[in-house]
């Protein structure tokens, strides 16, 4: 990780040197593989690594378990969730684009950037990756294991760690939950652009339709008027019209798709985040409690023993027992304060990828504002065209008009 001289806890990284730390794109196989159990492929391309590699769903699975094995006490996102039957298009795109936000997280997570695992999902390009990747994890151990700082984790931690700790839980909660209500109003937006587009084009097919129909009419009923004839060429053509209109509102629902995907970036880090600080506390926390429990019932045994006089042997392995819970919990004491070394330098990864929602909001107002802009110009250029439906000067329409008809005099 890159880290000033000094406190090794602080981190000095800004957002774009984690984008550019790599690129990864995850596209979809056309073609389902297997003989009788179909199964979806994706090809992973790699930016940093310059590779480009076919991967399994379950090929994530295993990456997944391996950085979790590896690096518990960090922000692993997690993965898309598998569905064994049924699966649709829509749900394997959206698991393709899940699974593009998870590795570009981890391929820009610093502990995660420089270790093996990653550049062996990301280039290994042999028939079974997944044998690779247990193999490599193979009698390594955690981070906790091969950090050089583990022992000393403590000295860097504040003494308020603790509250700390609380605090920014709940602020990075809050942030969450907002976060999540602006995603759900933009996914509603972009639905509500993907149905505006088709309705207009719909609108347009109607009208050439009835631009486009043959049924004759008697001349008493048109008393010699090429009014209708005159309507229906002009509404044969509007379709063309109301198509462009349709496909700048199908292009500003494919802008906003991409807002929703920057805003489901950020939610996949905090939710990360979210179950980082559970792990920390039913894990090492609670695996620490349990550590001091046994010691004190192990203590207690002995106490008992050596009132009511017990064999020599039986007071030795009670004494051998005890000392070797006494290193266990020495051993938890440290994980703890490793785990909060390494939740403290995640919250501040957090903080460091804050800046990425303006950018989002930014991306947000620009689709808005060219969105509308190109559906003014079509809807102005529009206009002139529909003069020669009306027969009242500047092409308003000059039947009289009452408040019975629903309609204004403007």
């Amino acid at each position: 990780m890159q880290m000033p001289p000094g406190n090794p806890l602080l981190l000095s990284l800004t957002l774009q040197e984690l984008l550019a730390r790599d690129a990864v794109q995850v596209e979809l196989i056309p073609e389902k593989k297997g003989l009788f159990l179909k199964h979806v492929e994706y090809e992973v391309s790699s930016q940093r690594f310059k590779s480009c590699v076919y991967r399994r769903y379950n090929d994530f699975v295993v990456f997944h378990e391996m950085l979790l094995q590896k690096f518990p006490y960090r922000m692993v996102p997690a993965l898309p969730p598998k569905r064994m039957l049924g699966a649709d298009r829509e749900f394997i795109e959206a698991r393709r684009r899940a699974l593009k936000r998870f590795i570009n997280l981890v391929a820009r997570h610093p502990p995660f950037s420089e270790d093996v695992v990653l550049k062996l999902f990301l280039s290994f390009s042999g028939p079974d990756v997944q044998s690779k990747l247990k193999e490599s994890a193979q009698c390594v151990g955690d981070e906790f294991v091969n950090c050089q700082l583990a022992a000393r984790a403590k000295d860097f931690l504040p003494a308020d760690i603790q509250t700390q700790f609380a605090i920014s839980r709940e602020l990075i909660r809050n942030i969450y939950n907002s976060f999540h209500k602006l995603r759900d109003r933009a996914e509603r937006m972009v639905s509500r652009a993907i149905d505006n587009a088709a309705d207009l084009l719909i609108f347009g097919k109607e009208l050439s339709a009835l631009g486009s129909d043959t049924t004759p009419l008697p001349s008493w009923a048109t008393l010699n008027s090429s009014t209708w004839g005159s309507l229906k060429q002009a509404l044969k053509g509007l379709s063309v019209e109301f198509a462009l209109l349709a496909d700048k509102a199908a292009q500003q629902g494919e802008q906003e798709n991409g807002v929703v995907e920057g805003l489901n970036l950020f939610l996949d880090l905090l939710q990360s985040h979210q179950d980082l600080c559970e792990r920390h506390e039913k894990g090492v926390l609670h695996k620490h409690q349990r550590a001091l429990h046994k010691h004190s019932l192990l203590k207690r045994q002995m106490m008992s023993a050596a009132v009511q006089n017990r064999e020599p042997e039986s007071v030795e392995q009670l004494e051998s027992r005890i000392v070797e819970q006494e290193n266990v919990i020495q051993t938890m004491e440290l994980r703890k304060h490793f785990s909060l070394y390494c939740l403290h330098q995640e919250t501040q990864l957090v903080h460091v990828y804050l800046p990425l929602t303006s950018h989002i909001l930014g991306a947000f107002v620009s689709s808005q504002i060219q969105g509308h802009k190109e559906m003014s110009k079509v809807w102005n250029d529009l206009q002139p065209k529909l003069q020669c439906l009306f027969g009242g000067p500047h092409g308003t329409p000059s039947l009289p008009r009452s408040p019975q008809d629903g309609l204004s005099s403007h």
